[in-house]
């Protein structure tokens, strides 16, 4: 026998059970993650598609149209978008897409049976306006910004302490029509709410996706031989620029090839510590060693003499005792004092004499 068609109402609940599941799991990296969300995916896939072949909503219809029992399908594209949002992998930007197209479903839906608040209406129009940059406060007033973020923070807060008591009591929301109602509409108010947050979010996301570079087509792969050629290398890597690209000139690589060509320019230092020293030394040559360390290095080197000597231009004090060293330096004074008077100062300069 055929498998009999699932109701609208199994279909949901089958979808609920798989979302709650899809929630509750930490490792969203995980490929059991991905086969639940999917899974879940499709499920409320599913039920779109059942709802729409019995015509569960029309644009004839109002709110008071609708069940109390019919209000749980209303936020179908809302949960559906937020499953799309958690896939990993593949085109971002299409999931982002899918996803946004989604919301949009929901709050046009929400708005042609007049669920929508003023201000959530008001918020509709502005996104519809300009879905790119969309925000649901403003861009430029940072006080005005703050202001509204403040105010939709504590309104979710209310919307979801509200839920919160509604569902404290399952048993008389079965039995109580009016009851059950309330909790329908809000928990769409809280969907709505929270939808008109991720809007922002896949804008801002949609924003830096646009930023970034194109990935080349599937298929078209690089030659290395056309890199080597636009960098002027040829085929053993080795090139006769000067100019090489920057990502050359500091990028990791051997700096010799196997037959000792440079592949890189290259500067001979003792430690790594003096290189990066050097990365912001100034224009003009310092001094490397201070006044007492190039003293000490001119006596290593034998530069400078010490301990008297003719070379050092320091006299000994005389001996009074070596009366033989005092006569022969008596003598030796009385011979120059002759030998100026003999040769009196400018005596030997003839050639300028008149």
């Amino acid at each position: 026998m055929d498998e009999q068609p699932k109701t609208l109402r199994g279909l949901f609940a089958e979808a609920e059970a798989k979302r709650e599941e899809v929630e509750s799991s930490w490792d969203s990296n995980s490929a059991t993650f991905q086969e639940n969300l999917n899974a879940a995916i499709a499920t409320y896939e599913e039920c779109l598609k059942v709802a729409d072949q019995i015509s569960l909503f029309s644009p004839n219809e109002t709110l008071d149209d609708i069940s109390s029992g019919d209000l749980q399908y209303l936020p179908i594209n809302y949960y559906l978008a937020e499953l799309i949002l958690k896939i990993t992998g593949g085109d971002r930007k299409s999931y982002l897409q899918r996803a946004r197209a989604s919301y949009e479903r929901f709050l046009k839906l929400l708005d042609s049976y007049d669920i929508l608040s003023k201000a959530d209406a008001r918020l509709l129009e502005k996104y519809l306006d300009n879905r790119d940059s969309f925000s649901t406060a403003s861009t430029t007033d940072a006080a005005a910004r703050r202001e509204t973020k403040i105010s939709r923070f504590k309104e979710e807060k209310e919307l979801k302490q509200r839920l919160q008591y509604l569902r404290q009591n399952p048993a008389a929301l079965e039995n109580d029509d009016s009851a059950l109602r309330q909790l329908r509409l809000t928990n769409i108010a809280l969907c709505v709410h929270q939808t008109y947050q991720s809007l922002e979010s896949v804008a801002q996301e949609l924003q830096v996706l646009a930023l970034a570079p194109p990935a080349p087509p599937p298929g078209i792969s690089q030659d290395p031989g056309d890199l080597r050629q636009r960098d002027g290398r040829g085929l053993d890597g080795y090139s006769e620029r000067l100019d090489a690209p920057i990502s050359r000139l500091s990028g990791p690589g051997p700096i010799l090839s196997s037959d000792g060509k440079p592949l890189r320019p290259f500067t001979l230092l003792d430690n790594r510590q003096r290189l990066q020293q050097g990365v912001f030394r100034p224009d003009h040559s310092l001094p490397t060693m201070t006044i007492d360390e190039y003293l000490e290095e001119e006596k290593r080197r034998g530069g400078i003499i010490e301990g008297g000597g003719e070379q050092s231009g320091i006299r000994p004090e005389p001996d009074e005792d070596n009366f033989e060293k005092a006569d022969a330096e008596t003598m030796k004074a009385r011979a120059w004092d002759e030998f100026k008077e003999e040769n009196p100062k400018g005596s030997g300069n003839t050639l300028n004499r008149g």
